[in-house]
C-alpha cells in the first residue's frame, strides 16, 4: 500500500517537472494557441506572469519527489492544478490534463490524509 500513496505524487512530479522544463528549454512541441485563449496566454507570457508560475511548477514538483516534503507539496500544487482546469474549461473550452492533474492530486491529498489531521482536527 505504500507504494500506491506514492504514485499520484510521482506522477504529479513528471508532469509538471517535465512541462515546467519545457517552457525554459523547448525540447517538446507546443501548438500555437489561438482566440481567447492565445490572447491570455500571451499576456501571461507577455507580463512574465508565467514565469513564476513555471519556476513554481519545476520547484514544487521537485518537493513532490523527497518523502519529507511531500504532504506539503501536494497541498502548493492544487491551485496550480485547479488553474490548469479552469483555464482548459472556462478560456481554452477544451477538457484537457487539468482535470486529470486535479483528480490525480485529490486522490494524493486522500491517499495521505493522516498527514493533515493536525491541520484540521482540534
Amino acid at each position: 500500500m505504500n507504494i500506491a500513496k506514492q504514485i499520484p505524487a510521482f506522477l504529479l512530479a513528471l508532469v509538471f517537472i517535465v512541462f515546467g522544463l519545457n517552457f525554459f528549454l523547448h525540447f517538446l512541441p507546443m501548438p500555437p494557441m489561438d482566440g481567447d485563449a492565445g490572447a491570455f496566454a500571451g499576456l501571461l507570457y507577455k507580463t512574465g506572469y508565467l514565469t513564476v508560475v513555471k519556476v513554481l511548477e519545476v520547484s514544487i514538483g521537485i518537493l513532490l519527489l523527497i518523502k519529507p516534503t511531500r504532504a506539503l507539496a501536494l497541498l502548493l500544487i492544487a491551485p496550480i492544478a485547479v488553474n490548469i482546469m479552469l483555464f482548459e474549461l472556462c478560456i481554452a473550452h477544451k477538457p484537457g490534463i487539468g482535470v486529470v492533474l486535479v483528480l490525480i492530486n485529490a486522490i494524493g491529498i486522500i491517499l495521505s490524509k493522516e498527514k493533515y489531521l493536525g491541520i484540521i482536527a482540534k
